[in-house]
């Protein structure tokens, strides 16, 4: 694997091609981030409530295959898994404008489509999560993981910039059309990848058993001290980034008159905030630590939330842009920290079910956040709503603080040739 230059894995065709997916599916996931909630607030006139439940069920996914994904993963072979949702997404997600110009959009669809494509999406973020240690190795999992998150960041920029004018343009429904285009792109692109990872063998002895395999993962991820504390506090996180997110569209649109453009610029802030992470991450972790990156990180940046709630219409949004665009940057450095340790403490034949299992727990509070978002914006309002999910998110370093990664300076020992420990003596 060629490292030795300023480029790194991009130096490598196969990594390059996974990078350049990457870029293409994100950005059409960037889009539908924007784009899919305001065809409910814009084009179906959805309440509080219906925006709320629109979340919830393009989060649903992770509680409904969440777990047996991550076995049914480790029996395949992840690019194929990667390629094939990409197509499926890209297909689910082309039906809302064409059902929206023969007029047979309802929110009934959105929600249909929104529950499919977020089960895809498990799939797929599953199986690309378990292929970078086979096509990068062990080695260089920090440096892959801030390459892709670089290029994430990016996309955060780029999709809700164009994703504001296409809406102001051409309207929401339409523009769900270029998130339909680079999944089908991404998918493509991750085909010509040439890396094959040998298609997992079951013992002779042993017939795959769902139920076992499941019970396998959440066995491994949850023994391990270092690991249920990222689940955990990633679980509390999400749940309340979730209820902040589902209201942050309707307080800019209907408390702060923001039109789709100007939308597209906050969200674009954050992405520039997401970018800088990426561009520091490694530099930050060596620095802070591993471990205790993923605590402080958040620490640091959630508060800063805090400003959108307080402002008002006029420049104080703008102002209030710079802590939603810390808390992307804390994100992104607090992922990556988190995503190599995960992958570094894993062995190959549990990558899936781990990273499934890490999905299931800590994304599991997402729909939740989306409903109890919804609900609560429609008895208290957007922006008591967003005061929630400020103290919420602030609150979910606890479990990181409390566990091993407190004081866990470097990534663990690869775990690819080596037995696993028994839990209690993981340093």
């Amino acid at each position: 694997m060629p490292t030795s230059s300023r480029l790194g894995l991009l130096r490598d065709p196969d990594f390059g091609r996974l990078f350049a997916a990457t870029a293409l599916g994100q950005l059409g996931d960037r889009i539908i981030f924007l784009a899919l909630p305001l065809v409910a607030i814009m084009a179906l006139h959805a309440d509080e409530f219906q925006v709320g439940l629109l979340t919830t069920m393009t989060t649903a996914g992770s509680l409904l295959v969440g777990l047996p994904a991550g076995a049914w993963v480790d029996r395949m072979r992840k690019r194929s898994v990667m390629i094939s949702t990409d197509m499926a997404r890209s297909f689910a997600l082309l039906t809302i404008p064409v059902a929206w110009s023969a007029d047979l959009l309802t929110i009934w669809w959105l929600y249909a489509v929104a529950l499919f494509h977020g089960c895809l999406t498990v799939f797929f973020d599953v199986a690309y999560i378990s292929y970078l240690p086979h096509l990068v190795g062990r080695a260089h999992l920090v440096e892959g993981n801030s390459k892709l998150s670089a290029i994430r960041s990016v996309t955060s920029i780029g999709g809700p910039s164009i994703a504001g004018p296409m809406v102001g343009w051409i309207g929401a429904p339409a523009t769900l059309l270029a998130s339909s285009i680079g999944m089908a792109m991404s998918g493509l692109l991750a085909m010509s990848i040439r890396t094959r990872e040998q298609k997992p063998e079951p013992k002779p002895s042993e017939r795959p058993r769902l139920g076992r395999e499941i019970k396998d993962g959440l066995k491994f991820v949850l023994t391990y001290p270092a690991l249920r504390g990222i689940i955990l506090g990633d679980g509390i996180f999400n749940l309340f980034l979730v209820l902040y997110q589902a209201m942050l569209l309707v307080f800019l649109e209907r408390e702060i008159g923001l039109n789709s453009f100007e939308i597209g610029l906050i969200l674009s802030g954050m992405g520039c905030g997401a970018l800088l992470g990426a561009l520091l991450a490694t530099r930050i972790s060596r620095r802070v630590g591993h471990g205790p990156v993923i605590w402080i990180a958040p620490l640091v940046t959630c508060p800063l939330t805090g400003l959108m709630p307080m402002a008002r219409p006029g420049w104080s949004v703008y102002v209030a842009a710079v802590g939603l665009a810390s808390l992307s940057m804390g994100g992104v450095v607090r992922v990556v920290a988190q995503s190599s340790f995960q992958q570094a403490l894993t062995p190959d034949h549990l990558l899936g079910r781990m990273s499934a299992t890490a999905r299931f727990v800590s994304w599991g509070g997402i729909p939740l956040g989306g409903f109890l978002g919804g609900v609560s914006g429609s008895a208290f309002g957007a922006q008591t709503t967003l005061w929630v999910g400020v103290v919420g998110m602030t609150l979910s370093i606890i479990p990181n603080f409390l566990s091993p990664l407190r004081t866990m300076r470097e990534l663990p020992e690869q775990m690819d040739t080596a037995p696993l420990p028994e839990p209690d003596q993981r340093r």
